[in-house]
Parts: structure tokens; C-alpha cells; sequence
């Protein structure tokens, strides 16, 4: 299979994952959208890993993987706290708690 498939694959999971940060409103939409743009930049390493033939991009695979765990334990827990104060996890009315 050649690099460029993965590669195009990458980029248009990436293009989704920033489609979905920029549009939707819900918290947990825009969690999930960040972790396809986290494993779309795990393809395109795993891809240019295959290709040079060395296990530096499986390396920044496993840290990726490792912060993406980490972030959605983090952002699961606050948009919790969100809910449970504000009954809602639209990121619309999270302005209003500026002050």
C-alpha cells in the first residue's frame, strides 16, 4: 500500500476533526473531534515511520496516545463540573460565566 493513501486518509480525518472544533456547540462533540485530529497525526507519523523504515513516529505514537488520555480524562471531568453547575454543556453559554 503506498504512504500517500494513509497520508490523504490523515488529512481528511484531520480536515473533519477541525470542521468539528470550529462548528459544533456541545463539549463532548468538540472533545471527540479533537481526538480524531490527534489520530489523524498518529497515522501520518505511523505512515512516515513505515516509510523510512525506523520506530521514531511509533515513538510519538505512544506519547500521542499517552496525552489523549490524558486530555480526555481532564476534559471529561470539567465538562462534568460544567453539567452539574449550569445543567447544559453548550459551549454558547459558558461565555456568560466570564466575570
Amino acid at each position: 500500500m503506498w504512504v500517500n493513501n494513509f497520508l490523504i486518509l490523515g488529512a481528511i480525518l484531520f480536515c473533519i476533526g477541525v470542521y468539528g472544533v470550529i462548528a459544533r456547540k456541545n463539549a463532548v462533540m468538540v472533545l471527540m473531534a479533537i481526538e480524531l485530529i490527534l489520530n489523524s497525526v498518529n497515522l501520518n507519523l505511523l505512515a512516515f515511520s513505515q516509510m523510512h523504515h525506523n520506530a521514531d513516529g511509533n515513538v510519538f505514537a505512544l506519547y500521542i496516545i499517552a496525552v489523549a488520555a490524558a486530555e480526555v480524562g481532564v476534559g471529561l471531568s470539567m465538562v462534568l463540573l460544567i453539567y452539574r453547575n449550569r445543567r447544559s454543556i453548550a459551549l454558547d453559554e459558558l461565555s456568560e460565566m466570564k466575570g
